[in-house]
């Protein structure tokens, strides 16, 4: 038996054609471009055959008669018992003249071809997407009922099967797939489509919720998946059936199964929260089309719908179909397929191959150099407050990936203690004396770094004040207030609008503000420095969406409770659990690597949502701790030579420190 396959190198071509090699004495000729050879080599690999059974003929699908020389076209004619034209473009967000091109004008090409060598029968490949977005039940044995394929991707595969059926004068069978996945043995799979668009979603809920929390699905239309090898086995056994001229196969799951159905499936093989409550999609549909394209010409409405579907990896025609409005028969398929062992698989029992496959080697994040050193290698990165705690544990962190590390502090001994510790790592800080809560110190430390480094690359605002006393402490200490916003706010104001206008020029670079938990959670004691910190981030919030199309990007951390030289005045801390600065270290090399909007705890998170949602709650559960933990006795006034006074902690207030990990008390 000797066949002739296009699209012999792509997914499911090349399992056809391994599956055609499967019988005995099979000849295989296939259409490849020239410029393409290098796949005959691969191919041949993956199929274990010889080049006398696997044989390439050179052309291309967009020229009259495939290309095909002369010479070939008659060594072929005559020759050929099938001819199978899988070569297409399989792709949503392909551009309509390429789709047309190939789709339309290949199939054409392709026909012109079989009828020149006469083949003996021409198999066209086409695609569940021939019935357009029809309304109900399409059958096998429709075609002119299809409706509303105004979409490229619809159209081509419409009229590619309609010039099939018009102008082939062979005997010819469409095979009609539905929405291809990976193998169903092995989760093999070659590119994102179709169910796998939602996989990075389903990803993201996994990380971010426990997998018992119930979570809300989108309810829509029906959508019909198959897997490679089952498309592959029922192509192979029903082209060389008898009487199958003129007729029409759908290659589809017979059950099928709503979108929802599908993501929660795929959301149980990885171990998501399951989908326990779905929104119908077709509520969406209520919304009159004048209304939703009203909304869409405006500017920022398409800049977040944009931004969304990036961020989650969909293409911008996904939601179109998200209410896919057909079910399809495959009755005659079925009883092709009748006794030959060949059916296809149930999604629960596959779809944790296809995800296991997904996330092995798809996921796009495999692919993007999430490394610090890919981030920051070669770059200026400056730290304030860097001589020492979470400043000092940062730099030795970016210096060891080759960033050009710059760190500053008002201490020069401290930042030559912290340049001989860097020296003796094999590495080293650029250090910079200045005290940056001085405006003419800190605008001569910005000009001097500028005209030495061109400007910095990211900007890690850490230099900070702490000041721990209830405000009843602190009626006749103005000066507390005055001191952290002169350092925690204008001082890192200072430093960054030095630092923006060369970033802005340069269209890149990256600002973290080291704020705190206490932010989110507004902590007793700490109104000094909570408000100053609270002062910088309100700003970074403005300064975000003013920079969003600039290249410049922020991150807001709130830092949980730390064990630095900060705290240790107050003793109270000492059987507190902290983090180390290298564990802070940690969560700023985050924020330079994926450069997320904010980066919080989980327990700040939740005490901003008890704020927003139960304000009186929180004032008392704040309340009640305050009252636990008194001021420290510096708080109180006392002088560095007094003898320190050891404080007694209540059974609750020890509970309390040991159950609330980070918070401010």
């Amino acid at each position: 038996m000797r066949y002739f396959v296009t699209g012999a190198t792509g997914f499911i071509g090349k399992r056809l054609v391994r599956k055609l090699l499967e019988r005995k004495g099979a000849v295989v000729y296939f259409l490849i471009r020239k410029d393409s050879e290098g796949k005959v080599k691969a191919l041949r690999e993956f199929c274990a055959t010889s080049a006398a059974r696997l044989v390439p003929v050179f052309g291309d699908l967009t020229s009259k008669k495939l290309g095909l020389a002369a010479a070939d076209v008659k060594m072929l004619k005559g020759q050929i018992d099938h001819f199978y034209h899988l070569a297409a473009i399989y792709d949503l967000g392909a551009d309509e003249v390429s789709q047309i091109k190939v789709n339309i004008d290949g199939t054409r090409n392709t026909i012109e071809l079989a009828r020149a060598i006469d083949v003996g029968h021409f198999h066209h490949v086409s695609s569940i997407a021939a019935a357009g977005l029809y309304e109900g039940v399409f059958r096998e044995d429709m075609f002119n009922e299809a409706e509303n394929y105004e979409h490229p991707y619809f159209m081509t595969k419409h009229e590619s099967e309609k010039i099939v059926r018009t102008e082939c004068q062979l005997p010819w069978s469409v095979y009609r797939p539905a929405m291809v996945v990976g193998d169903s043995r092995t989760g093999e799979m070659d590119k994102i489509d179709g169910p796998y668009y939602f996989f990075k979603l389903i990803q993201r809920m996994r990380q971010l919720l426990p997998p018992w929390l119930p979570s809300i699905g989108l309810e829509g239309g029906r959508i019909n998946i198959v897997p490679v090898d089952f498309v592959v086995a029922a192509l192979a056994t029903i082209s060389h059936q008898k009487s199958i001229d003129q007729k029409c196969y759908h290659l589809v799951d017979p059950v099928g199964y709503r979108v929802g159905d599908v993501l929660d499936i795929f959301s149980k093989a990885a171990h998501a929260p399951k989908m326990n409550l779905f929104i119908n999609a077709a509520l969406f549909g209520f919304v009159p089309r004048n209304v939703t394209k009203a909304l869409m010409a405006l500017a920022p409405v398409r800049r977040v719908r944009a931004a969304i579907m990036k961020d989650l990896g969909l293409p911008e025609d996904m939601l179109t179909f998200v209410n896919y409005p057909t079910r399809f028969d495959c009755r005659d398929t079925l009883v092709a397929l009748k006794g030959t062992g060949v059916e296809c698989p149930n999604l629960h029992d596959y779809a944790w191959r296809l995800w296991d496959y997904w996330e092995r080697h798809l996921d796009p994040d495999l692919h993007i150099d999430r490394s610090l050193r890919g981030t920051v290698g070669g770059k200026v990165v400056l730290i304030t407050g860097g001589s020492s705690g979470i400043g000092l544990a940062a730099a030795h962190k970016f210096a060891e990936a080759g960033a050009i590390t710059l760190i500053c502090g008002r201490d020069q001994h401290k930042l030559d203690e912290a340049c001989a510790g860097a020296r003796a790592r094999g590495y080293q800080f650029i250090a910079y004396a200045v005290d940056i809560s001085e405006a003419a110190g800190c605008e001569a430390f910005v000009q001097k770094v500028t005209a030495e480094h061109g400007g910095v690359d990211f900007l890690v605002n850490n230099a900070g004040r702490s000041i721990r006393r209830a405000i009843e402490s602190s009626y006749d200490r103005f000066h507390d207030y005055e001191r952290t916003m002169q350092l925690n706010y204008f001082g890192s104001l200072r430093v960054t609008t030095g630092f923006l206008p060369g970033m802005v020029a340069r269209q890149k670079g990256h600002v973290v503000n080291i704020s705190s938990i206490g932010v989110l959670t507004n902590a007793p004691r700490f109104s000094a420095y909570v408000a100053s910190k609270a002062a910088l981030d309100a700003w970074t919030r403005c300064a975000s969406s003013e920079f969003a199309d600039q290249g410049v990007t922020f991150t807001t951390i709130n830092m949980p409770l730390v064990r630095t030289p900060m705290i240790a005045p107050t003793n109270l801390y000492n059987n507190v659990p902290t983090l180390t600065p290298e564990e802070a270290a940690d969560m700023v090399a985050q924020a330079c690597i994926f450069k997320p909007v904010r980066i919080a705890t989980r327990l700040g998170i939740t005490g901003q949502i008890l704020h927003a949602a139960l304000p009186r709650v929180a004032q008392i559960a704040m309340n009640t701790s305050f009252r636990m933990f008194p001021d420290s006795t510096a708080a109180k006034g006392a002088k560095p030579g007094d003898k320190p006074v050891k404080q007694q902690l209540s059974a609750e207030a020890v509970a309390l420190q040991q159950m609330m990990r980070g918070i401010h008390f």
